[in-house]
């Protein structure tokens, strides 16, 4: 039924939060990209199955209920908790069960919706062995500040009505009714939220270009392509939390004058798509999109436009071109996307976060958002924890958050060793470390922090690396995805990053010498300085970053031929320990080359010329005699 004005939305918003309160339990399942994969959907099913069989009311929907004696089974978005999945919530307790079974089901509802216990075995017990009941008593969740992901994991992720009830569509109406154009521009403008795709611009300032230019059709944009490896805080948003994407673009349409807008999303997001095209279809059913919205007089149009994965589409005039239906690649600038976007028209162009963040800034106001945060860098930031941590998943901190807090307070610390680095930003990104040199457990993550030691927040990815990482493997792995990724238009970026590539192939696989080294800070530096686009000015970023940090690895590799953490096979020696060594063959026997001799009952050798390192000798020796030097 369609929502004519903001009274009637309220009204709504009175009865939708009336009906979750009937629900004397509810059922929440992660259904997230992760926890899906982990059998979620099969959980979802199978509780289903079983409230079904014993006669428990089980609401799929929120309907206006009769009684109070339903349970509510919800697909959630995303909760974060990612290493822990698949994970279930209980509210009103606020019970999170990790690591959930399709046979784990008759049990929690016996126990935890029948007779209200908790079942000690599948709530989170930390390294220690202290168990935790609730969610947010979890270390991982406490220390976490949630703006943008406020909702993620706690609604129904298909759900426009438990939207509506926490709140949803409120800051529309508030922009709507009690602001000018003019006023949501400052408002976002004085809450200083910067642009959290990457470059950290502030996104009140574009906003004010885009509504003073007079085209008479101007488009909001979401960018929605989220490429970087290790990344997936924008693809949980949409998952998770659809109609805030939604809301957010809205507001923007209002504060600028555009009536149309889309959602760039990659194909390889079909969750995402999925969830999107449902709340779209939603939201105009409700009148909160299309025509009169509110019966304001404003109209707004939105629509998704899937990607082909191509991380240069990421970049603001590739991801116009690919809408329009071109090939995704990027142009000179002048003009910029706010005067000639996509159509050639003033765009709006912001990342999933960003929009998210301003319904509450909208509806709470420019000051609650700049409690959070330090001066200039105001607001959260989520970031998606993965590589040798002992808790990784979807987190949201408050912008200065230090690394150190981020690693071992909520992500558990550092797993199969010590810390020694987390590649922060992506392939445009750079290292944080501790080095020789350089120590940045301390460091603050926000834009100007990062932006001092030659990194930049990115989109958001954090892959940690413990000290058995090879730093120049790493830095080549970035850039086999750069030079994979190169649209080609530019000479410096399709030709550049080729020789970079092949530079640190070399010298991964012990062909480098120090020409190799003087010759990738030469092509760093052009690459740098002539690139067209943002995208491939930064494609070197991860090799500056680990040269200036770990620069005697790569010395190691080139004037040593070895790699100090044995990570770079080639440049591996296996020898046997005289010592260990029992004389029994086996190795000999194993040995496809020939390259191991001896005599029975005495120490064998390997002969290192003729060895090709397949490790054959070292996985079969039951005595641990062959090592790796």
């Amino acid at each position: 039924m369609r929502i004519n004005t903001r009274e009637e939305l309220e009204a709504r918003r009175a009865e939708y939060a009336a009906s979750l309160k009937t629900q004397r339990k509810q059922i929440l399942i992660c259904a997230g990209t992760g926890c899906v994969a982990g059998g979620s959907l099969n959980i979802f099913a199978k509780m289903q199955e079983i409230l079904i069989a014993r006669g428990i009311k089980c609401s799929l929907v929120l309907e206006k209920e009769p009684h109070d004696d339903s349970v509510g089974l919800k697909k959630s978005g995303c909760h974060g908790f990612c290493e822990m999945g698949p994970l279930l919530r209980i509210e009103p307790e606020g019970i999170l069960y990790v690591k959930v079974k399709v046979e784990d089901c008759e049990e929690i509802i016996e126990k935890s919706i029948i007779k209200d216990e908790v079942i000690e075995r599948l709530v989170y017990h930390d390294q220690s062995g202290e168990a935790y009941e609730k969610q947010d008593d979890i270390p991982f969740y406490k220390q976490q500040t949630r703006v943008a992901l406020e909702d993620c994991g706690r609604i129904n992720a298909e759900s426009i009505k438990e939207y509506i009830a926490v709140g949803g569509y409120g800051a529309v109406a508030k922009a709507l009714f009690d602001m000018t154009p003019q006023q949501i521009v400052d408002e976002v403008n004085e809450a200083c939220l910067r642009g959290r795709g990457g470059g950290g611009f502030p996104t009140g300032r574009k906003w004010a270009q885009v509504l003073a230019q007079k085209e008479e059709t101007k488009y909001v944009v979401c960018n929605g392509d989220e490429g970087d490896p290790g990344a997936f805080m924008d693809r949980s948003m949409m998952e998770g939390d659809p109609h805030r994407v939604i809301e957010g673009m809205l507001i923007a349409g209002i504060a600028t004058g555009a009536h149309y807008g889309y959602i760039y999303v990659r194909a390889e997001y079909p969750l995402a798509v999925e969830r999107l095209q449902t709340a779209i279809n939603k939201a105009e059913e409700k009148g909160l999109l299309g025509e009169n919205i509110l019966n304001s007089g404003f109209d707004f149009e939105l629509k998704i436009s899937q990607g082909a994965g191509a991380f240069v589409c990421g970049e603001g005039s590739a991801l116009t071109a690919s809408i329009e239906g071109n090939r995704g690649m990027p142009r000179v600038k002048p003009p910029r996307t706010v005067e000639k976007g996509l159509f050639e028209k003033p765009t709006v162009l912001n990342n999933v976060e960003t929009y998210c963040n301003v319904p509450p800034i909208i509806t709470k106001g420019a000051e609650w958002y700049k409690s959070i945060g330090p001066d200039n860098n105001h607001g959260t930031k989520a970031f998606a924890l993965t590589g040798n941590v002992m808790n990784t998943g979807l987190i949201e901190v408050p912008m200065g958050t230090p690394l150190r807090k981020v690693i071992f307070d909520i992500g558990g610390g550092v797993k199969g060793g010590d810390f020694k680095a987390v590649q922060i930003g992506g392939p445009s990104g750079g290292c944080l470390c501790i080095s020789a040199t350089e120590d940045h457990l301390d460091l603050h993550l926000d834009f100007d922090s990062l932006k001092k030691v030659g990194a930049m927040i990115g989109s958001g990815g954090l892959v940690v690396m413990n000290d058995k990482s090879c730093m120049v493997e790493v830095a080549r792995f970035f850039m086999n995805f750069t030079q994979n990724e190169s649209c080609g238009k530019c000479i410096p970026c399709r030709e550049g990053t080729k020789r970079m590539l092949e530079l640190l192939n070399d010298i991964c696989e012990g062909r480098g010498t120090m020409q190799h080294i003087t010759l990738l800070e030469e092509l760093a530096s052009t690459i740098s300085a002539t690139a067209l686009c943002g995208l491939g000015k930064t494609a070197a970023s991860p090799v500056v970053s680990t040269m200036k940090y770990f620069r005697e690895e790569y010395l190691a590799h080139v004037v040593d031929k070895k790699c100090p953490a044995g990570q770079c096979k080639a440049l591996v020696t296996l020898q046997i320990d005289p010592e260990l060594c029992k004389g029994c063959s086996k190795c000999a026997r194993l040995c496809p080359v020939g390259a191991i001799s001896g005599e029975v009952k005495k120490p064998f050798t390997i002969d290192t010329s003729k060895c090709i390192k397949c490790g054959a000798c070292m996985e079969g020796c039951n005595f641990h005699a062959v090592k790796e030097v």
